[in-house]
């Protein structure tokens, strides 16, 4: 994969330019990640604040987090798509929640890691070889 690489939201008003690999990429099986993506689990990529830039309007909603911590996001206000998480308290990452488009290497989203695995559905099977954690770590 070369980088950058380039994603938007779906109406495209909100774009992003990731400079390099992110820090890592997991799928979150809490019910507020099921909620939000209307699936399983949420896949988020975990990157580098200095690595991406992004473009265009977001608006920003958040909420307390079961350990306390605030939870904040950004979305695009055009089409609802959430763009990214962040900690306030931690400015140095995001939690990226938006694939690339036209990858040629879909590989580097595929989750290495499977958190709140305690509210995981129970159809679904995590693929061997991947660190699991019932909570957040």
């Amino acid at each position: 994969m070369e980088y950058p690489i380039k994603g938007s939201c779906q109406c495209g008003q909100v774009t992003y330019r990731l400079a390099e690999v992110p820090k890592m990429v997991l799928a979150c099986h809490c019910t507020e990640c099921q909620k939000l993506s209307t699936s399983p689990f949420s896949i988020t990529a975990i990157v580098a604040t200095n690595a991406i830039e992004f473009s265009g309007e977001l608006k920003e909603w958040s909420r307390s987090a079961e350990s306390g911590n605030k939870n904040c996001a950004k979305f695009c206000p055009g089409c609802g798509n959430r763009v990214y998480h962040f900690n306030p308290d931690d400015p140095s990452t995001v939690k990226l929640k938006l694939k690339p488009v036209k990858m040629t290497d879909a590989s580097i989203f595929e989750p290495t890691v499977h958190v709140w695995v305690s509210e995981k559905l129970s159809w679904y099977r995590i693929p061997e070889g991947v660190k699991v954690f019932d909570k957040q770590p």
